[in-house]
């Protein structure tokens, strides 16, 4: 295997051959933890995070073969104000302290930021008469510099919407950022300070003895003086398994985006929201930190808590929507599709409930905001367990991880010297960003996760040019490989 080492200071990579002297599933520790976290979505990250800063012993488990393969990997992007959250909700609380902690800590993780602001847009003479309530309630939450724009300047901001457009709110501090590289970062740090991470292993039962508790999961025992449920979509089902009752029932709620052509980047300049409903925040119109343009999403009941199928019916309508809110997306391609699943209760808010005398910490029911508010959750469990187990001594000096830049515009690998070559054409992913992605204690364990990573096979083409190179590439690092070897 061709492996490229990063060197001490800037210059090209030196090159060697290796192969991988770690194993493709973490080992399962024997420690008692202070922290057991269950799940590696954009939630459990943040709290892997909080906990080992503040001087815990953490340990996270995941079922899945690579972090965020649950709801955390499909969503919209978009780092959320909070300016329409229910007043003093749990959920208007966590975003705006994770919004303001974002902003405060990204440049040190070198994660990327959009400021393109937002537009709530009224299409009715109903819609446009709720809009004042709008403004009324961003200012509520502390969003003062949302403001009412009529028709006119309106369309000074947004040239290219489509005809019948009435008014808007302008939410200057809504913003996009990259969905992925951001829980990535968070897990990261903590694991480069003391954190553990095991994947491939679900957690199955459990019982707690008045101080500590022993999980069964799908690889052994571990055992942890306090149990944090992160489990996403099926949090309801691991609260009934380990605590015999589960206060709330997730509800799945698929939602489907296009996502078209980086050619069509230069047609919207703002995040174009809708007038939200009781039910849904509606169809968004949104630039991405990758310089593409995405339509969603869909709002749909389901029983199933994997299916992501995209149905072409639906894809279908959000296109048409698309060039509804912005005619000059007729003239372009739709490059990918894809759907996530919003663990929905039976509540309109989060379901972050306390057991102290259990040691247990349920955190679900995080929906579409569940990114913007991630690290404000984490802080907001972490005061939880504080009022039981008391505060530890916080580490000081810690490390930040820098994780590569893929933000387009930006700096990119493809445009240093030494890095290999362009693997992913589409998406100018080098070889030598792949294998960086391939190493470390958060390796990429599946193509998802390499994708995310990475965005190699993201692109126009989908993977049709790239596929080959990349199944020797993985061929040792992925339990399940691209390609099947060759007698």
């Amino acid at each position: 295997m061709l492996v490229f080492c990063y060197p001490a200071a800037p210059g090209n990579f030196t090159e060697r051959r290796i192969m991988p002297d770690y194993p493709i599933s973490e080992a399962l520790p024997s420690t008692l933890f202070d922290v057991v976290i269950a799940g590696a979505g954009v939630v459990g990250c943040a709290l892997a995070r909080r906990f080992t800063l503040e001087g815990a012993s953490v340990l996270v488990l995941e079922k899945a073969s690579d972090i965020l393969e649950g709801a955390s990997k499909g969503n919209s992007a978009i780092l959320h104000t909070g300016f329409d959250a229910p007043d003093g909700s749990v959920e208007q609380q966590c975003i705006v302290d994770g919004y303001h902690e974002y902003l405060r800590i990204r440049e040190k993780f070198n994660l990327p930021l959009l400021r393109c602001g937002a537009l709530v847009l009224a299409w009715t003479e109903a819609e446009e008469q709720r809009l004042e309530a709008i403004v009324d309630a961003a200012h509520g939450n502390g969003i003062e510099d949302a403001s009412l724009l009529d028709e006119r300047r309106t369309r000074d901001r947004e040239p290219g919407l489509g005809p019948g457009v009435r008014a808007a709110v302008h939410v200057p501090g809504e913003y996009v950022i990259d969905p992925w590289s951001s829980p990535y970062a968070y897990l990261l740090q903590a694991l480069q300070n003391g954190a553990s991470l095991v994947r491939n292993c679900e957690l199955v039962g459990g019982s707690f003895d008045a101080d500590a508790w022993r999980l069964q999961t799908s690889r052994g025992e571990v055992r942890g003086r306090q149990l944090i449920n992160c489990s996403g979509l099926f949090g309801d089902r691991v609260d009934q398994s380990l605590l015999g009752e589960a206060a709330f029932e997730i509800r799945p709620r698929k939602g489907q985006f296009v996502v078209f052509d980086k050619s069509a980047r230069s047609l919207v300049n703002s995040i174009l929201l809708p007038v939200p409903t009781e039910f849904s925040k509606g169809i968004v119109v949104c630039p991405t930190i990758f310089g593409n343009l995405l339509v969603g999403p869909t709002a749909e009941e389901q029983d199933s808590r994997t299916d992501a199928a995209v149905d072409a019916e639906q894809l279908r309508m959000l296109k048409r929507r698309g060039s509804e809110i912005l005619p000059g997306l007729e003239a372009h391609a739709v490059t990918a599709t894809y759907a996530g699943i919003r663990p929905a209760t039976e509540h309109k808010d989060y379901q972050i409930r306390d057991y102290p005398e259990r040691h247990y910490i349920s955190v679900s029911g995080i929906r579409s905001t569940g990114l913007s508010a991630a690290l404000g959750i984490a802080r907001r469990v972490h005061d939880l367990y504080t009022r039981v187990a008391g505060r530890r001594a916080a580490l000081e000096n810690y490390s930040w991880p820098r994780v590569p830049g893929l933000a387009d515009p930006g700096p990119r690998d493809w445009e240093q010297a030494g890095n290999g070559g362009i693997v992913c054409h589409c998406e100018l992913v080098t070889r030598r960003e792949i294998l960086a992605a391939l190493d470390g204690p958060l390796a990429a364990r599946s193509l998802g996760g390499l994708k995310r990573r990475t965005r190699v096979t993201m692109g126009r083409c989908q993977g049709f040019y790239c596929s080959g190179e990349l199944s020797e590439m993985t061929a040792d690092h992925f339990q399940q490989p691209l390609a099947e070897p060759k007698d």
